[in-house]
This record gives structure tokens, sequence and C-alpha cells, in this order.
């Protein structure tokens, strides 16, 4: 099915989608094999994870044609979905509902239209609520009877990340409301039928006096108000208010992960369950279904530590007893032996900090010897982890709440509670975050501390942060995809600890293969307890990854299995024909999948596998090289099986290996005595042959190594002798480019220097619109083609990882 997605994106980027082509008219796509049928929108920029199997109501998939055909493509169905359940976002591409969000939306919509009755939707964390219930509220603020359907969030981060998301799908459709006022504001306007606002601004609006004046104009009006993260501890006395506020409303909530009897705690307001506050569940899409579908990551986790009582000589193992002695738990000894793994293995667990981690802990106590630990240990340390950390008041380890969920005083950024001494250590914190990155925020503004907090956020999302230190925020409600790990070392319960760990399993690209939960405390008791909660109690197998033994056996597998084609690089050379090279190809992709997981152990080492490292780099080299062909052949307009295989590159790509890396192994080579010159040379070439981002650049550093370096005697000149080498070469291939195309220079350089600015390459108008003769429109596509393969190579080559 891939391959067949492969295709279609293929023509839709070469052919049918060019001017005002027949791709342009279409709204879905469905491939199929005719035991496998999948649907997806029309979207170029959609990758293969966006496409979906239909369902039915239970989540059961359908997935052979004929079947598919009677349910999906039924005429009024698929009428249904091309004009109801497809979203248009501002910039014009097209989302399609999964079968779980239609049947979520169809599920309220008609407890609107036909009862007044409330209910709630579970669907686990990172399934695209925002989505689902944006689309809910866009259909039903087009009903008539409906006056105004109100989204309600419960801290001022959400309320901000919800509206950018609501306004992504549809410009304009939520009007911010920045103050009560203001919400009040767009109670009594007729025109703003959708509003998104917190709950603590919703509270004030119908408890201060100075607003009811307004608001009781309009507290019988048929409102539907929808209810973010149902399961936060403020729904008890704010819903109970809401309720008999409005006498004509209807209630609907969403949540990953509902309240209980089982994890209903006495901290939230009246011990009152999900469904004693909203009504029965309308539709249910739990964390197992969400994995089985590849919506969501599973968790890999590890349980880390070994300790000594004093008085035992028992060594006590984290993985099979409890240790809740709060000394020992809290021992500086202890706590320096933890920051000592994780500077030790942060970089494996987060390959190399493509992505990055949030470290949850006991206490703001315990927080802040654990931010002094790192600062200490990373004295006079090359590659610095960046630390940042943000607390608001100091949680006690023993509120059983506090285990089960991240307590909403937290999330309100109030700086009331904290005691003069922590308020100090956290403005001394502040002031290292300020000194990292060049900003100006404080504690003694409450504007520039909520700004500080959302700097923290959007930080963590650019990967700007490599670890950030929590008691209980960011631990539920914040979403990044390039979050991957999570280190614990505090009590999770129910509720409190899936949404902590689902803070990792947002997919994002090959290379993040699960999310990675390091524990320093014995949570597998509690764990158990909330996979049974929260899917059922034989869902281990499905949520988590199996232990590092277990991946290692499915390696060398792969490894034997692709052994039996290809027993040592050099057979790959003699791969008979195409439909060899594609065995191979599937083959060695098993085998470097299997390596991303396995690297992400603590325990890993090439040396328990059957491969030595060396052999896997020449295999991989000869992976690249069939890579190469097909797109050299692709250029030549060969028609190649292995066009639409999906090589997956960036499970071998490593940023930290580029040009800047390879002139400082160049400065090397004019030290170096004739032998150390010789295996430096062949490690150079080496890793230019077998790393993805070098590819294009191959040629070029190879002419400079046999051209330039016997020229040069001072390792101090390499990389002024490389940059004007590369400088020349750049001009060279633009000149001849351009001679070649009959392109005008100054206008393919104004193409180049957009690219460099906004990142989006060339399209087939701005290509056209270069030339200094305008071609026939039977010339067009193909002209358009190759400037455009050439202008591709020309940016991979000199621009890209240089």
């Amino acid at each position: 099915l891939k391959e067949a997605f492969n295709q279609t994106h293929r023509y839709q980027k070469h052919s049918y989608d060019s001017s005002y082509g027949l791709f342009q008219y279409i709204q879905l796509f469905v491939i199929s094999n005719g035991v496998n049928t999948k649907y997806y929108a029309n979207n170029k920029n959609a990758s293969f994870k966006f496409t979906s199997f239909w369902t039915d109501k239970d989540n059961n998939k359908i997935t052979e044609l004929k079947e598919f055909t009677q349910e999906f493509l039924e005429r009024c169905h698929i009428s249904k979905i091309i004009a109801k359940h497809i979203v248009l976002a501002v910039d014009k591409t097209m989302m399609a509902l999964r079968p779980y969000q239609y049947y979520a939306v169809e599920a309220i919509v008609d407890r609107v239209k036909n009862s007044t009755k409330g209910g709630y939707i579970w669907h686990t964390t990172g399934s695209g609520k925002t989505l689902t219930s944006f689309k809910a509220s866009q259909i039903i603020t087009e009903l008539p009877e409906i006056y105004k359907v109100v989204f309600c969030v419960d801290r001022n981060d959400l309320d901000t990340q919800t509206i950018k998301e609501f306004n992504n799908f549809k410009d304009g459709s939520v009007d911010n409301t920045d103050n009560t006022s203001q919400l009040v504001k767009q109670f009594t306007d007729p025109d703003s039928k959708l509003i998104v606002t917190t709950i603590q601004k919703l509270n004030n609006a119908i408890s201060n006096p100075r607003h009811l004046l307004k608001m009781d104009d309009h507290r019988d009006e048929k409102i539907v108000f929808i209810f973010d993260e149902c399961h936060r501890s403020q729904f008890g006395e704010t819903h109970k208010r809401i309720v008999d506020y409005f006498g004509n409303k209807q209630m609907f909530g969403f949540t990953g992960t509902p309240i209980f009897k089982d994890n209903a705690s006495g901290n939230i307001g009246f011990k009152k369950t999900t469904s004693d506050l909203f009504g029965e569940c309308l539709h249910k899409y739990v964390i197992t279904d969400a994995i089985n579908d590849e919506n969501v990551l599973k968790f890999s986790v590890e349980y880390v530590g070994r300790y000594k009582h004093k008085n035992s000589a028992n060594e006590k193992d984290i993985e099979v007893e409890a240790i809740d002695t709060k000394e020992l738990m809290e021992s500086p000894k202890r706590l320096e032996k933890i920051v000592e793994y994780i500077l030790a293995n942060h970089d494996r667990k987060t390959h190399a900090r493509d992505f990055n981690a949030i470290f949850a802990v006991s206490s703001v106590d315990v927080l802040c010897k654990y931010y002094e630990i790192f600062k200490k240990q990373q004295e006079g340390r090359e590659h610095k982890l960046k630390v940042a950390t943000i607390f608001s008041y100091s949680a006690n380890e023993d509120d059983k709440a506090a285990e089960m969920l991240a307590n909403d005083t937290d999330l309100q950024l109030s700086l009331g509670s904290l005691d003069k001494h922590s308020r100090d250590r956290l403005e001394s914190y502040i002031a290292d975050y300020n000194k990292m990155f060049g900003c100006n925020y404080t504690t003694k503004d409450s504007r520039s501390f909520y700004n500080y907090y959302r700097d923290i956020a959007q930080k963590v999302k650019d990967r700007e942060i490599d670890i950030l230190l929590v008691v209980n925020m960011f631990l539920t409600g914040f979403d990044s995809k390039t979050l991957n790990t999570l280190y614990v070392d505090k009590n999770l319960r129910y509720h409190g600890l899936l949404q902590a760990y689902s803070r990792t399993n947002r997919i994002l690209n090959e290379t993040k293969s699960q999310g990675n939960i390091v524990s320093f405390r014995n949570l597998k008791k509690y764990t158990d307890e909330a996979v049974a909660l929260f899917s059922n109690k034989d869902a281990e197998e499905t949520i988590f990854m199996h232990p590092y033994e277990v991946y290692l056996n499915h390696f060398n597998e792969a490894v034997e299995e692709m052994q039996k084609l290809t027993p040592t690089p050099p057979d790959v050379d003699n791969l008979y024909g195409e439909d060899q090279q594609l065995d191979f190809v599937k083959q060695f992709r098993e085998v470097i999948r299997l390596r991303n997981i396995l690297s992400s152990f603590a325990d890993f080492n090439f040396a328990d596998t059957s491969l030595s490292e060396q052999v896997f780099e020449d295999f991989k080299s000869k992976y690249l090289d069939i890579y190469r062909k097909v797109q050299s052949d692709h250029q030549k307009e060969k028609v190649s099986i292995l066009e639409d295989v999906d090589f997956e590159l960036e499970l071998i790509r490593r940023d930290n290996i580029n040009v800047d890396y390879i002139i400082r192994l160049l400065a090397k080579l004019i030290t170096a005595d004739e032998a150390q010159a010789d295996a430096l040379k062949k490690n150079i070439f080496g890793i230019i042959s077998s790393e993805v981002t070098l590819m294009s650049k191959r040629e070029l550093i190879e002419k400079f190594i046999n051209s330039h370096i016997p020229q040069i005697t001072d390792a101090d000149e390499v990389e002024g002798k490389f940059e004007e080498f590369w400088s020349d070469e750049k001009a060279a291939a633009f000149e001849k480019m351009c001679n070649e195309e009959g392109i005008m220079t100054e206008k393919l350089q104004g193409l180049i220097d957009d690219y460099l600015y906004s990142g989006r390459k060339p399209r087939g108008d701005d290509l056209i619109g270069t030339l200094e003769a305008q071609p026939s429109v039977l010339k067009r596509q193909s002209i358009v083609e190759r400037i455009g393969k050439k202008l591709n190579s020309f940016i991979e080559t000199f621009i890209e990882n240089v």
C-alpha cells in the first residue's frame, strides 16, 4: 500500500496536479490491494501516516475492498464524508477525519439535534481531538436553533494553542477572549457563534455581579458547551455553577483518561466521575486502538536503580521492590547518580538530541537539588545539555491527587503560594535561562512570568531545550512531537501516569519509534493499574515495547534473512535485476528499523549483534548506492519498480555529520603521517559514501581531497581553502545550469534567496518565470520537471547541510 500511496504522490507531484490538472479537483484517494484498503485526503504535504483504514463504530477495521466499497463508498455515506467531514485548512490543505473522529462528531451532532442530554468522548491522548472538536463545533454552529458553541479549556496556554489550531482550520473562526469582559461581549454578539475560552473566565463571567447584567439576557439561549480535558480537577465546582446558571445548555466533554470510581479523588470537587458530570460515553477510542492504528507510539519503559539499606546486605532492585523512604529517595548521592545516568544516556535516548525530554520530579525542593546537580556535573563539559525549569508551587509528594493528576493550581501559574526561598531560587534559574537564550523574564511581574512559561513551551517544541525539569507542569495537555523521553522520579498513578507518559508518544517520523519512559522509581504496579483502567488488563503487549533482548533477536533474525540474499556487502553489486534489488532494499530497511529501536536502549552494543558495526556501515553504503541509482535513473525519465519504494533515509541520517565535520577531519590529514593519512582518507571516504546528508556532495569532497589537500601545508588553512573551492564550484554549477536552460541568473538567485528565507522550494510557475523565452504549452511540463530536478540537486549539494 505504501508503494501505491507513493505512486499517487508522484502523479500528483509530477503530472496531474500541475497548473490546473485533474488532481486539484479530487478530495479523497482510495488505495487497495484487494485485502487492505485505505483512504486519505488530497494533501500533497501528507505522508503515508495520514492514510486510514475505515472501521465500524467499535473500531473494527473494514479492510477488504468489497466490504469497504459497500460501507465507505455507499452513495449517502461518501456524500456526507465529502460534504461534511473534510476540513479545508487555511493553507488550502485538506484533512479527512479518521473513522473514530467521524463517529464522535456524528454522535455529538445527533445528540444536539435529537436530545437535551450531554455526554463525553473518550479519545486517547494524542489522537487528534482538536480536529474532532472543531468539526463538531463547526457543524453545530450551522444549526439554526443553536445560539452559541462554547469550547472550554482550563488554562491560558491551551487557550492560545487551541485558538491557533482552530484558526488553522478556518481563519478567524475563533475570537480570542483575552479577558472576561471580552468573553461577555462575545456572548452578546449574535455574529460570534463559536467561542474558545478558559474555564476560569467562564466561571468569572457567571459569578461576578458586574458581568451578570449582560449575561442574564442570554442564560436561557440554546448553548452547547464542549469541555477539553474533562478529567481535570476544576470541573467539580465550576461545572456545578455552569449547570445551575444556564437554563438551556448541553454539556459535552473530551478526555483521554476519564475519571472512574477507581481513580476519583477526594480532591476532585465532589468526588464524581466523568459520567456523573457529563452523562454517558458517546464514543470510545482507547490507547490500544490508537497504537494498533499507528496513530500514537508504544512506550518503552525502563526501570533504573539499585539501592542498599544501610542495615541490610540485601540489594533492593527498583524493578522488584518499591522504595519509598523519603530520606533515601532524596539523598544527594542518589540524585547525583541519577543525573550521571541521564548525562551518560540522554544522547542515546534522544537520537543525538534529535528529540528532547521532560524530567518529572517529586517536589520543588527536589527539583532545585536536581537543577544544581545538573549545573555542577556539566561544568567544563563541551556539549552541555540545555536544562530549563519552571514551577509555581510546592507539590506534596504524598498528595494522592498529585500522583494522579497535575494539580490545577499549578497550571494557573500562581506564584502566591511559593515561599520566598523557592521564589528566589526560581528567579535565579530564570536568570540562567535569560543568559542562555538572550531573554529578560522574571518572577517579579506576573505577565513576564506567563511569557516565560509560553517561551519555554515553544522552545521545547523547537528542540532548543534538551531537558525540561518539572514537578507537575507540562505533564498533561502539552503536545510536542519532538519530545520522545520522560525521566520520572516521582509517584504517578492512574490518569496522571498515563497523561504524563503520553507526552512522549506523538508520531513524528520513522526515527521516533517509541516514547521512552525512564523511571527511577518502581512504578510497575501503578503502570499496570493504569493500563487495566484505561484499556484492559491484557493490553501490555500492545502498549509497551518488548525488552531489549527481544529486539536483539529480531535484529539478528532480520540480518540472517538479508544474508541469505546478500551474505556480504560486495554481493549487493551482483544482484540480478531490480526485483532482487527491491528484495535487498526491503530486507535492509527492516534491519535499520530494528537498529533504530535497539539504539535507544541503554544496554545496546553492536557487539551483541550478529553483524559488526563496520559491516553494517558497508551494507548501508550499498543501500544508498541503490537509492542514488534510482534518483539518477528517474532524472533520465526511466521508470523503475524501485521508484515508489520509501527508503526511509531519516533512519540513517545523522545531523552531527555534515560538511563542517568533514573539514575537521580534512585538517587532520595535513599533520598525519602516511599510514595515518591513508586510514583517515579511508574513514572520510567511508563517511561520505554512507552518510545521507553528504551523498550529493561526495564527488566535490573527493575532488577537493585529491586536487587541493596535497597543496596545503598548514592545517589552519584547510577551512578557508575549502570555502574558496566550494564557492568557485557553486558559482560554476549555477552558471552552467542557467546557460543550459536559458535562465535569467538574477531571477533564479531571487528564488534561491526566497527558499533560504522561507524554506519553500520554487513551484512550476516560479521556474517558468525565470526563463528568457517562454516555452510552448506542450513543452512546459517537461521543462518545469527538468529545471526543478536540477535546482533541487543544486540546493541539496551546495546549500543544505553545509
